[in-house]
């Protein structure tokens, strides 16, 4: 069942490599870094590719679509929630929370939308839900 209650959410911290990011956020939009050398698409958003360790990163919208990968309810929280890895449709997974909606209903490979939670005094947090 769906808890009503809200977490209080602490504010991300912002660093220069990652303020596009959350200055994104802050607009309802989610950007993931796409390599310009390899074409390997990332989150979480460094500069440096992962997969070929260019420095020739630049930062695209994504479309906010993406899939549950897994998941784990944590339920002995004072307000329960759910972590997942979310798939993007683009192509990479994010390590983020399923919200408003019955964590009994959750499966993998269902589909969600991002959603953006504000946060205790900084950028908003990007989460997903069922749609």
């Amino acid at each position: 069942m769906a808890d009503t209650k809200e977490r209080k959410l602490p504010a991300p911290s912002v660093s220069q490599e990652t303020q596009a990011y959350w200055d994104a956020a802050a607009k309802g939009k989610l950007l993931v870094r796409k390599c310009t050398s390899c074409g390997q698409l990332h989150h979480y958003p460094r500069t440096i590719c992962p997969f070929c360790f260019s420095d020739k990163t630049e930062w695209i919208e994504a479309s906010g679509k993406g899939t549950i990968y897994s998941y784990s309810v944590m339920r002995r929280a004072p307000v329960p929630y759910a972590m997942a890895y979310v798939t993007l449709a683009e192509g990479p997974r994010m390590v983020t929370n399923i919200v408003d909606c019955d964590f009994d209903k959750l499966k993998c490979e269902q589909a969600v939308k991002v959603v953006f939670k504000p946060t205790d005094g900084g950028p908003p947090l990007p989460m997903f839900t069922p749609v």
